[in-house]
């Protein structure tokens, strides 16, 4: 597994490469933070930590450009504690977000996690996983959904809610469920970012055709709702 170090503060980077690499992970620190796609594109990592405060352009559009070619895990390291900092990550696409001062105990066991959710324990022996629900195939590792020859590209963000409504279906997808699979830890999410990501999921259901896939239930949550027949 490689890890790449994208902070601006060498010695934070210094401390964490050496501690990182201790448990015998490959750490690569960037240098040149006018070309971070170069680097990410020769690494090719498996995991990200990201700052927000950089030179020339900050964490979160980097955060957008990996997402454009990978679903690699990033965690935020940031200074920055205030709430919409934390919301603007998930949103830009990040998996977890640290603040500053931190611990690297915390640090590790949050790559860790990271790096079993995206890959599993026995990632090399796994097959492809597919979700399907009368015929709407979902592949979460493609960030594609399928139907009837059709098929259109997700966000990880679309991907992870459409996953827990297709496993979940027919009961209902709690809210919090929902909230928890967007981020692991819910306290951060504002509440309008879950109404932001369930319109942005039902868009792409209408782009394949479907219309009124998901259902809202006052007081509970979302269900997906069969429109489209067996």
């Amino acid at each position: 597994m490689k890890i790449m170090i994208i902070e601006d503060d060498p010695k934070i980077a210094t401390h964490l490469e050496s501690y990182i690499e201790k448990y015998g992970y490959e750490v690569a620190v960037v240098s040149d933070f006018e070309h971070v796609m170069d680097a990410f594109y020769e690494v090719e990592p498996s995991l990200v930590l990201l700052d927000i405060n950089l030179p020339y352009y900050d964490g979160f559009y980097w955060c957008r450009q990996i997402r454009k070619d990978s679903i690699c895990p990033v965690i935020f390291i940031s200074a920055r504690t205030g709430e919409m900092d934390q919301v603007m990550a998930i949103e830009n696409g990040g998996d977890d977000y640290i603040t500053k001062p931190f611990h690297p105990d915390v640090v590790m066991a949050k790559i860790r996690s990271q790096l079993r959710r995206a890959y599993g324990e026995y990632a090399s022996s796994q097959r492809e996983r597919i979700v399907e629900v009368h015929q709407l195939k979902l592949y979460p590792e493609r960030l594609e959904l399928h139907f009837q020859g059709a098929d259109i590209s997700l966000t990880k963000n679309e991907a992870d809610i459409i996953e827990l409504l297709m496993s979940r279906y027919p009961r209902v997808s709690g809210r919090e469920d929902l909230l928890e699979k967007l981020w692991d830890d819910q306290t951060f999410v504002d509440e309008n970012t879950l109404n932001v990501n369930m319109a942005r999921v039902r868009k792409k259901f209408v782009e394949l055709g479907i219309h009124d896939a998901v259902e809202t239930v006052r007081g509970a949550g979302y269900r997906l709702h069969v429109t489209w027949g067996d």
